[in-house]
């Protein structure tokens, strides 16, 4: 049942009032992902993309002070066009832009939660956030590990963001019980790449399979989330000596800057695509596109399920 304190779109409410299939998909994207109008394009072909695929595509913010799950084309537009001017949220962030009637770009993180209270439980994002290179320093750890340790909702993704400490981060995850999962694969995906040389904990092979071990986990009584990493398509998946490249010059620049904290993800990305000529954008849109489709084809397989 939907929280009270959500608004739902009309579509969104008629496929959770019908048990239908419902994906989740964030705004961050939108706002601090690209530029406009890139950003809006990407976020209506994504939605487009859960459409495809048999579910009804969830877009989540909050507008004015309001969690809204299910944003109008006119809502992404105005997302769009306002870009770095909304304020990015995570769990911390919620109350706080509730109660002073703003507007807030959802995280994972915050999408999690507010696709958990209205009853979705599938979403669909390009990568988590995770541990970050030099964490046992700086101690940045992505709220978004946190939050798939506790709120029942599946995030399918193409692994973390290739910025981040990946094997500290599924340490991580490890310890607070989260499945990692591979879908078509034993190797951990890397984001702008197919592979890590790391290993999922399981692989699976169908969103059919997929929907059988969340019904197990969740009907057991089993709190969390799931991660389903779904490796980019090789056909526009970057080499990786090249996007390892990217990101390390970008890193040392961040150092070199002093920037951290909340506004270093989006630095670095920025950096990446402009180290790439624009190259890494255009594999992370299509990795979003790709993960929108997985997601999709996971929740019809739930709601077959009745779970």
């Amino acid at each position: 049942m939907t929280h009270p304190m959500i608004e739902t779109s009309d579509s969104v409410r008629a496929a959770l009032e019908a048990g239908k299939p419902v994906v989740a998909l964030e705004s961050t994207i939108i706002s601090h992902g690209m530029p406009y109008p890139r950003n809006v394009e990407t976020a209506l072909s994504v939605e487009q993309h859960v459409r495809d695929n048999g579910a009804v595509p969830a877009t989540i913010a909050v507008i004015g002070g309001k969690p809204t799950v299910g944003l109008t084309p006119d809502q992404i537009e105005y997302l769009g066009k306002k870009g770095l001017n909304v304020t990015k949220i995570s769990r911390r962030d919620l109350p706080q832009i509730m109660a002073t009637g703003q507007d807030g770009a959802t995280t994972v993180a915050s999408t999690m939660i507010l696709a958990d209270r209205a009853g979705i439980r599938v979403f669909a994002t390009g990568g988590i956030g995770g541990v970050h290179r030099g964490a046992e320093r700086s101690m940045d750890v992505s709220a978004d590990l946190q939050e798939l340790a506790q709120t029942d909702v599946a995030v399918v993704c193409a692994g973390a963001k290739a910025i981040l400490d990946l094997p500290k981060t599924l340490e991580y995850l490890e310890t607070h019980g989260v499945p990692v999962l591979g879908y078509g694969t034993d190797d951990l995906p890397g984001f702008y790449t197919p592979d890590t040389g790391l290993q999922v904990d399981h692989r699976v092979d169908s969103p059919a399979e997929i929907a059988r071990l969340l019904q197990a986990k969740w009907g057991f009584g089993l709190r969390g989330g799931v991660l389903v990493t779904n490796p980019v398509p090789a056909e526009f998946a970057m080499p990786r000596t090249r996007i390892d490249s990217a990101v390390e010059q970008a890193l040392a620049e961040a150092e070199a800057q002093g920037v951290a904290g909340k506004e270093s993800t989006p630095f670095l990305l920025a950096r990446v695509t402009e180290l790439t000529g624009g190259d890494s954008l255009a594999t992370n849109i299509r990795l979003v596109e790709n993960n929108a489709r997985l997601a999709a084809l996971i929740a019809c397989e739930i709601a077959e399920l009745g779970a």
